[in-house]
């Protein structure tokens, strides 16, 4: 939607900009490594994924949040707060009106222009685009610095740390598994060994058949999956509960995965959203690898 000049107007008269940083200011790096910067903490924020929107509550600064976009469902007060669109299409008439003093940003989700503009208006965007188990914790914990909220996202951090490091030692020496995982149904996609959905299949002892891939999220056919002939095939869905995406691949008796029944769910919130829940998706991933391992 386009922003009229009376809501940009208002916005810089009612809003000094965002200046530079302080001795007193609360600055954090994101995942662009870029400062982002506060002259106090933030007390209206906008979460612009649903990625984002958990993380902003395992901070403990669940109250402080204004704006959400489209599918932030968890935990269930986030259904609550004020949608300003979707991902890929921010309304910015309403996202302003709102007076946001802080962005939680999705580099390669939200539209880039959109995020400019927000940018211009002097909104400090911090960038969200985790990549690694400890992007995860890193992030809480920034969130909580600029929300003043750090002793429970220390919490929250170190309770996921505790939990990732907890499963790499139970499956550091487990029997490996190659492993198929099904990001989306049309067009096919999977990930490479960059995604941290492979990384949370190598900390269950399994091997991304699409480690290699020169692109993050790789497009693929049929028989690009048949070819390497996983030992199994994992995928999320369109639900939380919704697992018709595996019953296309009982068409294919000759693939490894089928043959041996290792055709699995997981619940795509668990394990498709850079939050704290994926240390509950990575343990219902191990235990399908488990499940695969004992069937040989």
């Amino acid at each position: 939607m386009r922003i009229t000049c009376s809501i940009v107007a208002c916005w810089l008269s009612g809003w000094a900009f965002v200046p530079a940083a302080s001795a007193e200011a609360i600055c954090v790096l994101d995942d662009r490594q870029l400062n982002v910067c506060l002259d106090h903490p933030a007390e209206r924020i906008a979460a612009l994924s649903p990625g984002a929107t958990e993380l902003i509550y395992a901070a403990g600064a669940g109250n402080k949040v204004v704006a959400v976009v489209s599918y932030s469902d968890y935990p269930e007060a986030a259904k609550s707060v004020a949608s300003v669109g979707s991902h890929t299409r921010l309304d910015l008439e309403r996202l302003i009106s709102l007076q946001p003093d802080l962005i939680l940003a999705w580099g390669t989700g939200n539209p880039t222009e959109q995020l400019e503009t927000l940018a211009r208006l002097g909104l400090p965007v911090y960038y969200v685009e985790p990549h690694e188990f400890e992007d995860i914790a890193r992030n809480i914990e920034n969130m909580g610095k600029l929300a003043g909220t750090s002793k429970p996202a220390n919490a929250e951090s170190k309770a996921f740390r505790l939990g990732i490091q907890a499963l790499r030692e139970r499956y550091q020496n487990a029997a490996s598994v190659t492993t198929f995982y099904q990001v989306w149904e049309e067009p096919l996609m999977s990930m490479n060994g960059q995604h941290y959905i492979s990384k949370v299949v190598t900390l269950c002892g399994g091997v991304n058949v699409f480690t290699d891939s020169p692109r993050l999220i790789p497009r693929l056919n049929q028989e690009a999956v048949l070819l390497k002939n996983p030992e199994a095939v994992i995928a999320g869905g369109m639900g939380e509960r919704n697992a018709h995406w595996l019953e296309n691949w009982r068409k294919f008796p000759e693939l490894l995965a089928t043959q041996q029944g290792n055709l699995f769910f997981v619940p795509p919130s668990l394990i498709q959203r850079p939050t704290p829940r994926l240390l509950e998706g990575a343990k219902i991933l191990c235990q399908r690898l488990d499940t695969a391992r004992a069937r040989r």
